[in-house]
């Protein structure tokens, strides 16, 4: 697609993969500072660091299940919330969870809108392709983005998680794409992202790191299908 790594071939793209957390969706206010403003809330005492460093533990440790997000999510969040304040607490652990399945909490990336409507008026196929758990589809549904996709595939609605080549090819068969080389996929994790992507037989972004913004990503995109009419 061009020099730089973000893509492995100049081959015209029909289908884009896209990510949700870090990639179409940000948190409207740090996630750090949340955490801080409910621990305090119920009188959870944790510094800053301990919260950054707790999520990255929960997130990099093994997970002994098949799925980290399984059904709604609840056992590996109240994981993830004990390991990142320290405390049990059940009070700040629901709160903390219903906070992100309000769409207040999350916004649409800068751009991502008017990009995407773009590929598909230019007849690109989109899907998301999410480790999420089902609080996702009704979250895009609220932020009146789902309707820019042609599959919505969540890991906890499908058994698979990226970095699982599978959960990659049930997004290409919903959008009928044959060939794994016609899609890419943008993310913002290394593993789960590009380098599963990548074993699926996609070329992949590295989203924040290859690319920027969404309007970059659209005109990617297209300059592939115009290099190629």
């Amino acid at each position: 697609m061009d020099s730089s790594g973000v893509g492995k071939s100049s081959r015209r793209k029909s289908a884009l993969l896209v990510d949700v957390g870090g990639t179409l969706l940000e948190t409207s206010k740090p996630v750090v500072d949340t955490y801080l403003s409910f621990a305090e809330k119920h009188g959870v005492d944790v510094t800053p660091v301990a919260v950054k460093q707790g999520f990255k533990t929960a997130f990099s440790s093994p997970w002994p299940h098949a799925l980290r997000y399984e059904g709604d999510g609840r056992v590996f969040w109240k994981y993830a919330v004990e390991t990142a304040t320290g405390s049990a607490n059940e009070a700040l652990f629901e709160d903390l969870y219903q906070h992100y399945a309000d769409p207040e909490a999350w916004q649409v990336a800068t751009g991502a809108v008017s990009a995407l409507q773009k590929l598909r008026n230019s007849g690109v196929r989109l899907a998301v392709v999410s480790n999420f758990d089902t609080r996702l589809r009704p979250l895009l549904q609220s932020l009146n983005v789902d309707i820019l996709f042609d599959a919505i595939v969540v890991s906890a609605e499908v058994g698979k998680e990226k970095p699982d080549r599978e959960i990659f090819h049930i997004a290409l068969q919903e959008l009928q794409v044959d060939d794994p080389a016609d899609a890419l996929h943008v993310g913002d994790d290394r593993i789960n992202d590009k380098f599963g992507a990548e074993a699926a037989g996609l070329d992949a972004i590295l989203w924040k790191e290859d690319l920027h913004n969404f309007e970059e990503l659209a005109q990617l995109i297209l300059r592939t299908r115009n290099e190629a009419a």
